[in-house]
């Protein structure tokens, strides 16, 4: 059995430096033989994703990817809103690693050059949160912004507000208990500052992030060629109605997420819009579909980025013939990350010949720029102010009038 004590936590391996933080180590995946197996199943086990029993191996099993490990690593996949295929790539290692930290394991606290991320920081966010004194998001990131509402909270408690999460604030919140409650500010916040910017796009800063994978699908298709040209289309329909328009990188470069994400910050974006495509090994896997952010715990869900991802997917839905596959939750970094609303749409699979001959399409990528333009529109409306797939270029030229 895998010991849950700090100093047992303190003895783990750092999966995700071990895999390589830029992807560049190999991901793991069942059947694999790798002396990281053993790591990745304690993590599984701290996380509840594996029941301690299966960790006991005979020793020339020890490093197997099994069958059990894939459907545990499968299953927390799942629970946290990342791609359910069994494979432990940066992103999920990056998310086991968070997951073997409970509040009160370790001292949180503001390092400078690498914030502490884990669900302990989540937790303490959280409790924040629920007690009015946190107005971002649970996003399990000990920035600036935490320790703000950590002095405020030390403060509020008669402790000395230095902002390190220790000992006696850990036993302060544990006498407060879960009695005194107060509101998601970040919500509120997102939520008004929407209402009160006005219908016009005029002055309101987007920032694309066109997917940039070469890779070849049906027809020749790729990714990148898709997501740019799309972005292209959009932006100049933004900036038409007076949008401010930044794209994250040229069609050849490879940018990081984390420099995507201060990208936009630089700019500071009113939105943020990815878009991707999606490959499947059965070419029969089609359609459309949107992502936010959203998770399980309170101030984790982004309510505006939600709202405008539900908006792309039936406009889209409504002006194409792409197969609806609906709005999701998730974690993945590109809106985890982003303290402004975001949004990843998928814009079909690749691996499908009829999306990919609709996506070769360059009126067909016309039509889904339109229909993204009027779903970003429809955003700054009242909720019953324009029906689904009837606003018109000449409605959003008349709103940008509206300044």
């Amino acid at each position: 059995m895998v010991s849950t004590s700090p100093r047992h936590q303190a003895s783990v391996p750092d999966l995700p430096t071990l895999m390589g933080r830029s992807g560049a180590g190999r991901p793991l995946r069942l059947g694999d033989d790798d002396e990281l197996v053993p790591v990745l199943r304690a993590l599984l086990v701290r996380a509840g994703a594996l029941l301690p029993g299966v960790v006991a191996q005979p020793p020339a099993q020890e490093t197997r990817f099994d069958q059990p490990l894939d459907a545990a690593v499968r299953g927390f996949q799942q629970d946290r809103g990342l791609v359910t295929d069994g494979v432990v790539g940066p992103q999920t290692a990056l998310a086991l690693d968070g997951a073997r930290w409970r509040l009160g394991d370790r001292t949180l606290l503001l390092t400078a050059g690498h914030w502490m991320r884990g669900d302990d920081v989540s937790a303490l966010q959280e409790r924040m949160v629920v007690l009015g004194l946190h107005a971002g998001p649970v996003d399990g990131i000990f920035g600036p912004a935490t320790e703000s509402s950590l002095r405020e909270l030390q403060r509020g408690l008669g402790l000395p507000a230095d902002g390190i999460c220790g000992r006696p604030t850990f036993t302060a919140l544990g006498a407060l208990g879960r009695s005194v409650s107060g509101g998601d500010a970040w919500a509120l916040r997102s939520r008004g500052s929407v209402a009160m910017a006005g219908v016009s796009l005029a002055g309101k800063t987007v920032v694309l992030d066109p997917g940039s994978d070469h890779t070849p699908g049906a027809g020749g298709v790729t990714e990148a060629s898709v997501a740019y040209d799309v972005a292209l289309r959009l932006a100049d329909r933004l900036s038409a109605v007076g949008a401010r328009v930044r794209l994250t990188h040229n069609p050849d470069q490879d940018v990081s997420t984390e420099d995507r994400v201060a990208l936009a910050e630089s700019e500071s974006a009113d939105l943020v819009i990815n878009l991707i495509t999606e490959r499947h090994h059965n070419p029969v896997a089609s359609g459309v579909a949107t992502y936010y952010w959203g998770g399980g715990r309170v101030g984790q869900h982004s309510e505006v980025g939600q709202r405008l991802a539900q908006l792309m997917q039936r406009e889209i839905v409504a002006r194409t013939t792409l197969l609806d596959c609906h709005s999701h939750p998730c974690s993945y970094d590109p809106v985890r990350l982003t303290r402004m609303p975001a949004v990843i749409l998928a814009l079909g699979y690749l691996t499908n010949p009829e999306d990919a001959a609709h996506l070769g399409d360059a009126d067909f990528r016309s039509q889904v720029a339109e229909a993204i333009l009027f779903a970003v529109q429809r955003l700054y409306l009242a909720e019953n102010d324009a029906e689904t797939g009837t606003l018109k270029l000449s409605d959003v030229q008349a709103f940008a009038r509206q300044r």
